[in-house]
């Protein structure tokens, strides 16, 4: 696709996520793209740095892959009884968006004395094995890392599953929460998304992608959803509601 757009010779490709952006950036050397992406476009390699993008290439990241740490620790402060948390990861996902989250996981989760039990699921047969493993292992919380396949095809059934299976865990997207789930924290998606349109109706007014510095998140968003956490028998902190950006009930 990204070539056919490079054949048809558009003024500005915009791509969204990560692996449209890599595409992108192998079709084409001279036109602009604005790409908006989870995760660190320096490790990724689209751009050689954030305040220099170099190239036709520039966008915003909402680095929602590197928050990780933080993330833990919220699910952490929402269930404090939990020892072991299972991590779901796509397998099939670039390895420099899978393997900083993972990395950056492990390193919280030693901190906080926590175990992680990683799991790779790639469909919707794979997230069901899962939570029998989870379940099987006594896995007392979930973290469900970002991934386009976690907030797409299999956003409804994790949901679902987790509910079934009477999990806590914690989601890389409002819209998990807003579907059941009981917990997310992120940096803004919509904030990111309206930088990425403003570089891109910039660089139509003929201003060099190089000359525009990678936009990082200052917006970051924690919602939390009642009616999940009463089903689960689960008190919400004080301190965690008093900081929700959002609450379901």
């Amino acid at each position: 696709m990204a070539a056919d757009l490079v054949h048809r010779q558009v003024a500005l490709i915009l791509t969204m996520p990560t692996a449209a952006a890599l595409a992108a950036k192998t079709a084409t050397s001279t036109i602009p793209v604005v790409f908006l992406i989870a995760g660190d476009p320096v490790q990724i390699g689209l751009v050689s740095s954030l305040n220099r993008p170099g190239g036709n290439i520039t966008g915003a990241t909402f680095y929602a892959a590197q928050l990780g740490s933080r993330q833990l620790e919220v699910l952490h402060q929402f269930v404090p009884k939990a020892e072991t948390i299972g991590v779901l990861v796509n397998p099939n996902a670039p390895a420099a968006n899978v393997e900083p989250q993972v990395r950056g996981l492990e390193l919280a989760a030693k901190s906080l004395g926590l175990r992680l039990h990683v799991l790779k699921v790639a469909g919707e047969l794979d997230a069901s094995v899962a939570f029998d493993t989870l379940v099987r292992e006594h896995v007392d919380a979930l973290f469900v890392t970002t991934d386009a396949l976690f907030s797409g095809q299999l956003r409804d059934p994790l949901v679902a599953l987790a509910a079934r299976h009477r999990l806590p865990t914690i989601y890389p997207w409002r819209d998990h929460v807003a579907a059941g789930g009981l917990i997310s924290y992120t940096s803004s998606v919509f904030d990111a998304g309206r930088h990425a349109g403003i570089y891109a109706g910039r660089i139509l007014m003929n201003v060099k992608p190089a000359d525009l510095p990678v936009i990082q998140p200052t917006k970051f968003e924690l919602v939390i959803n009642l009616r999940t956490a009463k089903s689960l028998a689960l008190d919400v902190p004080d301190k965690l509601l008093a900081l929700a950006d959002e609450v379901i009930e």
